[in-house]
């Protein structure tokens, strides 16, 4: 008997065979039994997932002569001629070659012909999405009013391109993507049957790479199989077979860019290249690892959200304390466009290491997740600064010596010299200071102040019933900067009043939803014609 491909050779044959889609399984079943069989059915979901698989075995249940609880019985006339391809009551048409109004057209003419041999007569399109809105108009009567003998099943990867109006004619069954622990589970079961060994941490591996696709997880363990033939499969075996990296390497490459250790991050992709690692592939995990980061820094019950040990559940909660989620994001969106660049580069190695300097060095961008990976590494440089004065590393200079006094007089510290109060500013004066915002950017800098100027970068200014002199920010960093650090508006506070001579009165306010910022009149917008006359 000729070879077969895993995929293949245990392609499901009753429905309990099909893993990791019991919803849809158990609905279908209960359709048969209860003889309440569709005239047409829509199967969604990514590749790999069991769509025409689920297909082929409703279409031989609805014909089996001996249908059992678990589905088609295989052994019938039926069953036996639908599996080997000779039935004529089941037909499958690939869309993606046969989409025209032509090829619908004879379908319609056919269905008007009832099974030769009883049963029903199932047509079973594949890639249904890439059929033409005419070649489905031309089968909408059809969808409408069928024989009672006939049923079509719809199988597509992108349900969003089906027209409406049949979608509307369809029991529709959104197929998930099969779970990390339900691959592994079946992988290790054909392994079983083949008498393979293999580790369960390689598995899970497969597994994970495969996405969810039990067909992808199929075809990636026999490539594994035959490039180590007769030999147990190990976890670096399956490394390197896929062209991927273990987790360690992408914790220290996430610790030299945190640090901005250029030299770090190059040599480990020296590293990879000289292995024979995938720079395509590497960069798609690494993001999917920064994705898990983002779950650890911003989600509950991350268990659930994360396939991984608790152990490097920990390992990565340990990086994730040393990033913003602002950062993480950074992150990912460099990394998605240099997978995008990647496919058309002639040299990928020079994107990758390009995109990692960037990733390093935030001040060489101008965005604003840029802007808030500098600020980041310019508090990690003061905390390490502060170390090390506390640890003694710096000299500092001696105390002054303090004041002796006389024998038996007290020493008495002049008290403070009371702050200036200043009167506070009416809302036309308000408004005026809103012009002149220039000028108070200017001092913010001047006074050394620089992460309140960083952070009043896109401020929307306005001014309220009370006269108070709003603040509107758009990005939750600047916000909550001001909001969550009364320290901070307080410092602003007086800066304007040194400015001004006025008191006025801050306010914050979240304008990150659009139509808070529509609602919100713009005084700078208001004034950004009127030139601001230059100081002496």
């Amino acid at each position: 008997m000729a070879y077969q491909a895993l995929y293949r050779k245990y392609r499901p044959k009753t429905f309990s065979d099909v893993k990791g889609q019991e919803a849809i399984v158990t609905t279908l079943k209960n359709q048969l039994q209860a003889d309440r069989v569709g005239h047409a059915y829509l199967f969604c979901g990514t590749r790999g997932t069991g769509k025409t698989t689920v297909a082929k075995i409703l279409a031989k249940a609805m014909n089996c002569e001996n249908l059992t609880e678990d589905g088609p019985c295989g052994e019938c006339s039926r069953c036996q001629s639908i599996e080997d391809g000779s039935s004529m009551n089941v037909v499958e048409i690939d869309g993606a070659s046969n989409n025209g109004v032509a090829d619908v057209r004879q379908i319609v003419d056919e269905v008007g012909y009832a099974p030769i041999d009883g049963g029903r007569k199932v047509y079973i399109i594949d890639e249904a999405h890439m059929l033409t809105e005419n070649a489905f108009n031309a089968l909408l009567k059809t969808l409408e009013e069928p024989p009672s003998y006939l049923t079509f099943i719809l199988a597509t990867t992108d349900p969003q391109k089906i027209i409406p109006t049949i979608q509307s004619r369809c029991q529709r069954y959104d197929f998930k993507r099969i779970s990390v622990q339900t691959i592994t589970d079946r992988l290790q079961e054909l392994l079983d049957k083949e008498g393979v060994k293999a580790e369960a941490r390689a598995l899970n591996y497969i597994a994970r790479v495969a996405d969810g696709a039990l067909r992808d997880a199929l075809s990636l363990l026999e490539e594994c199989i035959s490039y180590y033939f007769k030999e147990e499969l190990t976890f670096d075996k399956v490394l390197n077979v896929v062209g991927s990296v273990d987790q360690t390497v992408y914790h220290t490459m996430t610790q030299a860019m945190i640090e901005g250790e250029v030299t770090r991050v190059v040599g480990t992709v020296d590293e990879l290249v000289s292995g024979g690692r995938d720079l395509t592939q590497f960069a798609k995990e690494y993001i999917w690892y920064l994705r898990n980061l983002l779950m650890v820094k911003s989600a509950k019950d991350v268990e659930q959200l994360i396939d991984l040990s608790d152990e490097n559940i920990d390992i990565l909660r340990g990086y994730a304390s040393k990033l913003e989620e602002e950062q993480i994001i950074r992150y990912i969106h460099v990394m998605s466009r240099l997978v995008a660049d990647m496919r058309h580069s002639a040299n990928r190695r020079v994107e990758f290491e390009i995109a990692l300097v960037r990733l390093c060095h935030p001040q060489m961008e101008r965005d604003y997740d840029s802007l808030v990976d500098r600020m980041k590494g310019m508090e990690r440089d003061l905390e390490k600064l502060q170390d090390r004065l506390e640890a003694g590393v710096y000299a500092t200079a001696a105390p002054a010596a303090a004041p002796v006094a006389a024998e038996g007089a007290a020493v008495t510290t002049p008290p403070p010299a009371p702050k200036k109060v200043l009167p506070e500013a009416v809302p036309e004066e308000v408004k005026e200071i809103a012009s002149q915002w220039k000028h108070v950017e200017q001092t913010v800098l001047a006074k050394g102040h620089g992460m309140i100027g960083v952070n009043l970068e896109g401020v929307v200014l306005t001014v309220d019933d009370s006269g108070a002199l709003v603040l509107g920010f758009r990005e939750p960093v600047a916000l909550r900067y001001f909001r969550d650090y009364k320290e901070n508006l307080e410092t602003l506070q007086e800066i304007i009043g040194e400015a001004t001579g006025k008191q006025v009165r801050l306010v914050v306010k979240d304008i990150s939803d659009a139509r808070e910022r529509v609602a919100i009149e713009d005084l700078r917008e208001m004034f950004k014609n009127i030139p601001i006359e230059e100081e002496d």
